[in-house]
C-alpha cells in the first residue's frame, strides 16, 4: 500500500530540481490537453508531446514516469479549471456555480470523460470535491444526504455532457432523401395508433417545426441549466432545504 511519503504517486514527489529542468509538469500537461482537444486523445503520447514543446521523448521522462502519470497530470489541470474563484454563500447558487463551471470545462474537453475516469485524483480534485462539500457545508443535511445530492449533480452534469458532445459528434445534416424517407416511416409508424402521445404532440406538423419550436432560441448551456434548476429545486423540496429569494 502507498504511504503519504511513497514515490508511487506523482503528486507525492516533489518536482525536479532547478539546475536540470527546461519545462514543468504544467507544461507537459497544458501541451497534451491541446492536443487531446485538437485531435483526441489517442493522438496524446510522450513522443508527440516531445515534438510539441522541442524536446527529446527521453528527456520528459525526468518529469513524467509512465502513461499513468501523465494522464494523472491531465486530470489535475482540468481540475483547476473547474474550480470556482468565489463561491457563493447560499447552497443553491453554490452549487449551480459548481455544476456549471463543470459543465463548461468538460465541454471544452469532452473525450476526459472517456479518457482520464481512472485517473489517480490529484489535489486539484481534492479541492473541487472540497468546494462541493463547502456549498453545503451550512445547510444542516446529514452526510450521507450531502452525498446523495453531490452524486446527483455530478451524474446530471456528466451524462449532460456525454450526450450533448455526441450529439455535436454526430450533428452531420442528413441527405434530403434520407430526410424524408425519415419522415415517412414516422408518419407511417403513428398511423397504426400505436403512438397516441407522439401523435398529439405533432398532430400532423413536420417533426422539424415542432423541434423547433419546443427547443426555441436555447442554447445546450440554456438547456443543462434548466434541467439542473429542476434538480436543485426538486432536492429541495425532498431535503426541506430553503431556496434563496430574488
Amino acid at each position: 500500500m502507498a504511504r503519504a511519503d511513497d514515490s508511487t504517486l506523482i503528486w507525492t514527489r516533489p518536482e525536479p530540481g532547478s539546475r536540470r529542468p527546461k519545462f514543468t509538469r504544467e507544461q507537459i500537461a497544458s501541451t497534451a490537453l491541446a492536443i487531446a482537444d485538437a485531435e483526441g486523445f489517442a493522438a496524446v503520447s510522450m513522443r508527440r508531446i516531445a515534438t510539441e514543446l522541442g524536446a527529446g521523448t527521453m528527456t520528459l521522462y525526468y518529469y513524467v514516469r509512465t502513461k499513468d502519470e501523465l494522464v494523472a497530470l491531465m486530470d489535475d489541470a482540468i481540475m483547476t479549471e473547474v474550480l470556482v474563484e468565489e463561491l457563493p454563500t447560499h447552497w443553491y447558487d453554490a452549487l449551480t456555480a459548481v455544476a456549471l463551471r463543470t459543465w463548461d470545462v468538460l465541454m471544452r474537453h469532452p473525450w476526459a470523460l472517456h479518457s482520464l475516469q481512472n485517473a489517480a485524483a490529484g489535489p486539484n480534485a481534492m479541492r473541487h470535491f472540497e468546494q462541493s462539500l463547502a456549498a453545503l457545508a451550512g445547510t444542516g443535511l446529514a452526510e450521507g444526504e450531502k452525498f446523495a445530492l453531490l452524486t446527483a449533480v455530478d451524474d446530471y452534469v456528466h451524462g449532460n455532457v456525454l450526450r450533448t458532445a455526441e450529439v455535436r459528434a454526430r450533428n452531420e445534416p442528413m441527405s434530403e432523401e434520407m430526410m424524408e424517407a425519415a419522415l415517412a416511416f414516422g408518419r407511417a409508424q403513428l398511423a397504426t395508433g400505436e403512438f397516441p402521445h407522439t401523435e398529439a404532440l405533432f398532430g400532423g406538423r413536420d417533426v422539424r417545426e415542432v423541434f423547433g419550436r419546443l427547443l426555441g432560441d436555447t442554447t445546450e448551456r440554456d438547456r443543462f441549466r434548466t434541467g439542473l434548476t429542476m434538480l436543485l429545486e426538486g432536492a429541495a423540496s425532498r431535503l426541506g432545504l430553503t431556496l434563496p429569494t430574488r
